[in-house]
């Protein structure tokens, strides 16, 4: 698959797009920290891609500013999540009043549980969301539907950490543990896949 550009807040923003031309929904996801090596390439994401475009959905992933062709520099998640509004805007031009499922993994389910607010998806997916190595003092419920998707061996974020954070989330979003996994999905990319799809499908607005 081809990548395209895109204009964003601090340059360039390079994207991915993927799925049916007439699709059920929409979808961005944001990856992983960039100056830990984190593009939209990033097997998880392209994972979530894959699993989201089997449900009829349009896919768009990018690289954030300073990532790749992306222009700009890194902004340490906050000009970040003025790149994920702007691939948000240009889905939702492209296929105006679908739903949106909003996804990102470690560093990119910050940022997009930051977002989610302001942009109100459908559902959110926050895939091993770095509670304890980012601050999410700030964060907001986005009481939209919203599930956290957390290995439960990992090495980089904290699955103590998280599953505290979430169980005192009110309302409290759907937790999924994924047993012996480790932060990237070793060997277990099929696995998240089929939670990924079960719970879209399994979502109040499917």
């Amino acid at each position: 698959m081809s990548s395209q550009r895109i204009a964003g807040p601090a340059g360039d923003l390079e994207m991915a797009v993927s799925g049916p031309e007439t699709p059920r929904a929409i979808a961005v996801i944001c990856h992983p920290h960039p100056l830990a090596g984190g593009t939209m390439t990033n097997k998880v994401v392209t994972s979530t891609e894959r699993a989201l475009v089997e449900l009829d959905i349009r896919c768009l992933r990018f690289n954030f500013r300073g990532v790749g062709h992306s222009g700009g520099t890194h902004d340490h998640g906050v000009g970040e999540l003025d790149d994920t509004r702007a691939a948000i805007d240009y889905l939702r031009t492209q296929h105006p009043g679908l739903p949106l499922v909003l996804a990102g993994f470690s560093f990119g389910a910050f940022v997009s549980a930051h977002l989610a607010v302001d942009v109100a998806p459908a559902q959110l997916l926050s895939i091993a969301p770095p509670v304890g190595r980012w601050d999410f003092s700030k964060f907001r419920h986005p009481h939209n539907e919203w599930s956290v998707l957390q290995p439960d061996a990992d090495e980089v974020v904290s699955p103590a950490a998280v599953y505290d954070w979430v169980a005192h989330l009110d309302p409290m979003p759907r937790l999924h543990r994924f047993e012996g996994c480790s932060h990237f999905f070793h060997g277990q990319l099929n696995a998240l896949r089929d939670v990924v799809q079960a719970h879209v499908r399994e979502s109040a607005w499917w």
